[in-house]
């Protein structure tokens, strides 16, 4: 069975939320990115805008795990402003070498996932293995639960039949 760690970096405590749902279902670890600098009241989220539109990457503090030490990797993040949270930004920047397979969960106010899914995928060099969203709302309420469990399995049996040899891997050209 592959051992997948859940990432997440939350402003206002949903994605937090959501990562301790996910992990509840599927009996996985969880670890957080936490910024070296804390954001609050109007400047935080100001800074949060910032980043978003030059696409900074803020510092941010280690977060436990060796990363090597998992399979793959659930980031959950929010959207500010369309567009992927800036310390999730740097985490992937900073990164990228130790993450196998890397799934996207989005949260947002409204929309905006597209736009973190292929930034994240441009940071890595590859695509991430799958991607979903949820709105603020629905976390809020509990109404993702059925959808949050279906990809939660989803990620696991990717990951466990990833171990099987697929046809590619015998390709000359994949050697």
């Amino acid at each position: 069975m592959s051992k997948i760690l859940v990432v997440t970096y939350s402003y206002t405590g949903t994605s937090r939320l959501l990562g301790k749902m996910l992990c509840g279902m599927q009996s996985w670890p969880m670890a957080e990115v936490r910024e070296s600098q804390p954001r609050s009241g109007w400047t935080g989220t100001w800074r949060c805008l910032m980043d978003s539109f030059f696409r900074r990457r803020p510092a941010i503090s280690e977060i436990g795990p060796t990363l090597r030490e998992y399979d793959a990797v659930v980031l959950i993040s929010p959207i500010w402003a369309y567009r992927l949270a800036g310390p999730i930004r740097t985490f992937v920047t900073s990164n990228r070498d130790q993450l196998r397979d890397v799934a996207v969960i989005s949260v947002m106010g409204g929309s905006g996932a597209p736009n973190a899914v292929a930034e994240i995928g441009h940071l890595l060099g590859r695509s991430p293995l799958m991607s979903t969203a949820f709105t603020s709302h629905e976390v809020e309420d509990g109404s993702c639960a059925g959808r949050l469990q279906a990809f939660g399995q989803a990620v696991q049996t990717a990951e466990d039949s990833s171990l099987v040899m697929r046809p590619a891997t015998w390709s000359p050209r994949a050697a």
